[in-house]
């Protein structure tokens, strides 16, 4: 009899290692996955910020993210845009995604471990597939700026005030009910106890669905980003920190509240800054 029970021991430990295997490698590729986006994007940084921003009326500079390169036609310069952006949407959400997929592959349920892997590899892709759909739009609405801000120096001159407003108006966004609903949508997705089906097209719709309430939940501090500097390393860590703490922190409304209120103290001071107050 116990040489039968350390076998049945043996057979029911199994799957417990079998379990707890997947996820030391989920996690590992994860990190892989965040620690060579991050690479390639300090390293991409580093090069545009070495060719210098473009002085502009108001005592500000223009991102080379907008513009043209010497021999560059429109069409190349949104593909090497929309590249940097994704990698660095990588980096940026990986923290706080990764949790999102973990609760994913708890919820799958009567599926190999193989099968697993791939389903939540296809519920990023759609997640990031919606993040690359932003980085489509924004391109051409932030190059358009540009070009304006280039031909229209009272537009140039104005352009930091208008920056100060858009952080002002994210700072309010983060106390609205609209964002701490889809706050919670990205915190609480899907929610303990929930089952889902090992079906690549229930995956796919995970991912679009997840990505569409983070970009939502994130609007207000991609805004940020986008004004302050695409290409700015540290943006992009205080915008990154920003969002991880108020996914993953336990008090998440209130987290969020006191981003908001720290980016509507920096809203007013780049304002007054502008109109030379401060």
């Amino acid at each position: 009899m116990d040489f039968i029970d350390a076998i049945g021991e043996r057979e029911i430990s199994r799957p417990m290692l079998s379990e707890e295997a997947s996820g030391r490698a989920f996690l590992a590729v994860s990190a892989l996955l965040f620690f060579v986006s991050a690479a390639v994007t300090i390293v991409w940084c580093g090069s545009m910020s070495e060719m210098g921003d473009m002085p502009m009326p108001g005592n500000w500079t223009m991102s080379m993210a907008w513009m043209l390169m010497p021999g560059q036609t429109w069409l190349g310069a949104a593909a090497s845009f929309l590249g940097m952006w994704i990698v660095m949407m990588v980096a940026m959400m990986l923290p706080s995604l990764t949790p999102m997929l973990w609760r994913y592959r708890r919820a799958v349920r009567g599926t190999t471990e193989g099968r697993l892997s791939l389903l939540t590899a296809l519920v990023g892709v759609g997640y990031f597939f919606v993040w690359t759909l932003m980085g489509l739009a924004a391109f051409p609405l932030g190059a358009a700026l540009a070009t304006l801000e280039m031909e229209v120096p009272i537009l140039a001159r104005s352009a930091p005030i208008a920056a100060g407003v858009v952080v002002l108006i994210a700072g309010v966004l983060q106390f609205t009910a609209w964002k701490a609903h889809h706050l919670s949508c990205c915190r609480m997705t899907p929610r303990d106890g929930d089952a889902l089906p090992a079906g690549a097209n229930t995956a796919w719709r995970h991912g679009l669905r997840l990505g569409l309430h983070c970009t939502y939940c994130c609007a207000g501090l991609t805004a940020i980003l986008l004004v302050i500097g695409v290409m700015d390393l540290r943006a992009m860590a205080v915008v990154t920190a920003a969002i991880t703490v108020e996914r993953l922190a336990p008090a998440g409304e209130q987290v969020a509240r006191g981003i908001g209120a720290v980016a509507i103290g920096a809203g007013l001071f780049l304002i007054a800054r502008a109109v030379g107050i401060a």
